[in-house]
């Protein structure tokens, strides 16, 4: 919108905003040549004015468009690499995004968001965390499931009648005196309860914050840890402090009834560390199990290391055929000479005078006392910021029939 104003009796245009719309003062803001008292010379002189006004400043808003973008294209080109724009200061958080822009401007390659770069989409990529975990596993005992096994509630120590003698008797005459004859002796069995203890500092802290139940994860590899160090001991413990093992007793060639009870008898291989040649191997396995009488063959196993198996599982009889026959069904026991093998780990490996083999009748030879269960015990307060996860077993175990464990020996004699 416009208003017009006299000047000395001249007419000018002015914009409704005080201020002239561009460029110089417009011309029709000079005194006119046409004559005052002819009006219409005078507006076609003015209307020429401003047409004129309009046409130039026109081009000069044109100019002045063209202007603005060259700037704002410098400003831009100057933020891309990486100096900020005019009278701007750059954020240091985007100076390397800058920089890799100004990048991709010069050589046009792509900006790639990348899992190897956290800021560039890395964070957002998490592993995944299995609810399972992958343990190590641990060779088991197999004593546990064929000997006896006693729990007791009261007392620190199981007992138990043992019969191990034989009564006189002989034939006699009609009229044949009778003297007396020998009557039976007894002796007793003592089994003392031995103790085995873990204790595993956890700090609170974790325990707090794992997503793992670390309690009852410790208490299964602690009550693992107990059965694997209970079955070394009913093997080979000394009896200080811990069960007494069967091959912890002195040992002799001597038969059953010609030795002293609290000897156990073996049969040597004949050859030192190994089987010998030939069959020999097999005839002193069968050597062995024929030593162990007959009211105990009935429930015999063998016991022996993988080691020593695969040793046997060569051994051919004079036929040229193997004596171990393995399972043929799944979960069917391996059998050597008719009788089911147990593997155990911690018995001997074959060597100069090692009893590398057993065979017995185990529920009757060996003995193990238990009192009931694992004990624990969660203990936030005596080494703070731990809490100390305190587990204990009470067990024992001895020989109980030195008759029905029957020794291999690998020695000349």
């Amino acid at each position: 919108m416009h208003t017009t104003i006299k000047t000395r009796g001249i007419y000018a245009v002015r914009a409704s905003n005080d201020r002239w719309l561009g460029g110089a003062p417009p011309p029709a803001a000079a005194a006119l040549t046409a004559d005052p008292s002819n009006p219409r010379a005078a507006l076609a002189e003015l209307q020429a004015a401003w047409s004129d006004f309009r046409k130039e400043d026109k081009s000069r808003y044109t100019e002045l468009q063209a202007q603005i973008a060259d700037i704002a294209t410098r400003n831009a080109a100057l933020e891309i690499n990486g100096r900020g724009g005019a009278g701007l200061a750059e954020p240091a958080a985007l100076r390397g995004d800058r920089a890799a822009v100004a990048a991709m401007a010069r050589t046009g390659a792509p900006m790639a968001m990348t899992v190897g770069s956290d800021p560039d989409g890395g964070y957002t990529v998490a592993p995944a965390i299995s609810q399972s975990m992958t343990k190590r596993l641990f060779d088991s005992s197999p004593m546990r499931q064929i000997v006896r096994v006693e729990t007791i509630g009261a007392g620190d120590a199981f007992e138990e009648l043992v019969d191990h003698s034989d009564v006189g008797a002989t034939w006699v005459g009609e009229q044949t005196a009778r003297p007396t004859t020998d009557g039976p002796q007894f002796g007793k069995l003592r089994v003392e309860v031995r103790e085995i203890y873990a204790n595993i500092p956890i700090s609170q802290r974790l325990l707090d914050d794992t997503s793992y139940d670390l309690g009852a994860y410790v208490e299964g590899k602690a009550a693992d840890k107990f059965a694997r160090t209970e079955g070394g001991a009913f093997v080979s413990g000394t009896g200080v402090i811990k069960p007494r093992g069967f091959l912890d007793y002195p040992t002799t060639s001597d038969a059953d009834g010609a030795r002293p009870w609290g000897t156990i008898q073996y049969v040597a291989t004949g050859t030192s560390g190994g089987f010998g040649s030939g069959t020999t191997g097999s005839d002193k396995l069968r050597d062995l199990m024929w030593s162990l009488r007959a009211p105990y063959r009935q429930g015999a196993r063998w016991l022996m290391s993988s080691n020593t198996a695969n040793l046997i599982d060569k051994l051919k009889d004079g036929q040229g055929n193997y004596i171990w026959r393995t399972g043929q069904t799944a979960g069917a026991p391996n059998e050597l000479l008719g009788f089911e093998v147990a593997f155990c780990e911690d018995m001997p490996a074959v060597a100069d005078g090692a009893f590398a083999v057993a065979f017995g009748n185990w529920q009757l030879g060996y003995l193990a006392v238990d009192k009931p269960g694992v004990r624990w015990l969660r203990d936030p307060y005596s080494s703070k910021p731990n809490v100390l996860l305190y587990a204990y077993r009470r067990t024992g175990g001895d020989v109980a029939n030195f008759e029905a464990i029957k020794l291999l020996k690998f020695s000349a004699s």
